[in-house]
């Protein structure tokens, strides 16, 4: 075998990962590119010109940022109370027997399983029989959320705590802990990465959410159906800097947790 192959052999799988990456990242860089355009018409999305218009005004186009502002504390309120139910449940998954644990465990994954126009109509179907058919808005697309946002919850809590090692928790308490102390000493630190994890898949999932707010938003306008509407009309190129600035502050979530874990390590 001549050098050249033996070096596209050695680097074959970095070279796939190198390809599959640009895939992955280029919808990310052209969104970022275009929150810097000056388009020409409202709905050109070609690159016209450079401008600095479009992070200095983020609300200029109207609505945007009300919708922004709603698809925020709407997501962080599902994200908290879908994190804390969903915590609790995997706990109660992992370490206790119970009757219908099983089933439990089947169940836990039909929203994620299930199409999102399926939970979503059943959903509007539910409000409706209930009597809430002419209230929808805030309130029902919160319930919706952390209805799907607990699966994903669940199962990733889960999987942190069946791969800890409860021997931790023994010594611990071998040591005079009690049940609470060795709760927040030692199981807390241990599970939290998974919580944390969780969390930001939860907000994720929440702010992203189109088809399911769809169908219980009622009159209430989240920034993903602002998005929608929008481009039946116009494209504003403040659109491409409100995920450009969500893009960031994820990056920089996630590369700050890796240097605190890193700074732990040593």
């Amino acid at each position: 075998m001549t050098r050249a192959g033996r070096w596209f052999g050695r680097n074959l799988v970095m070279m796939v990962a190198i390809v599959v990456l640009l895939y992955l990242f280029a919808p990310i860089v052209v969104v970022m590119l275009m929150s810097f355009n000056e388009p020409k018409s409202k709905l050109s999305y070609t690159f016209d010109g450079f401008t600095w218009d479009n992070w200095q005004h983020p609300c200029r186009p109207f609505g945007m940022c009300d919708a922004v502002s709603t698809s925020l504390r709407i997501g962080l309120l599902a994200t908290v109370i879908a994190t804390a139910l969903g915590t609790l449940m995997a706990f109660a998954m992992v370490r206790h027997q119970f009757r219908g644990r099983s089933a439990t465990n089947l169940f836990i994954f039909l929203p994620m399983a299930s199409p999102e126009i399926v939970l979503g109509s059943s959903l509007l179907a539910l409000f409706v029989s209930s009597g809430f058919g002419g209230q929808l808005g805030f309130w029902t697309i919160l319930i919706a959320h952390v209805m799907f946002c607990m699966s994903f919850v669940v199962v990733t809590v889960k999987a942190r705590l069946a791969g800890m090692d409860t021997r931790m928790e023994q010594a611990a308490m071998d040591l005079y802990a009690n049940e609470w102390q060795t709760y927040w000493r030692i199981t807390f630190p241990l599970v939290f990465p998974g919580i944390l994890a969780a969390a930001l898949l939860s907000f994720s999932l929440s702010f992203d959410d189109f088809i399911i707010t769809n169908l219980n938003a009622g009159t209430t306008v989240t920034f993903p159906m602002y998005v929608w509407g929008s481009a039946q009309r116009e494209i504003p190129p403040q659109i491409n800097v409100v995920g450009t600035a969500m893009f960031l502050l994820a990056l920089l979530l996630v590369v700050g947790g890796e240097l605190t874990r890193r700074r732990r390590t040593r």
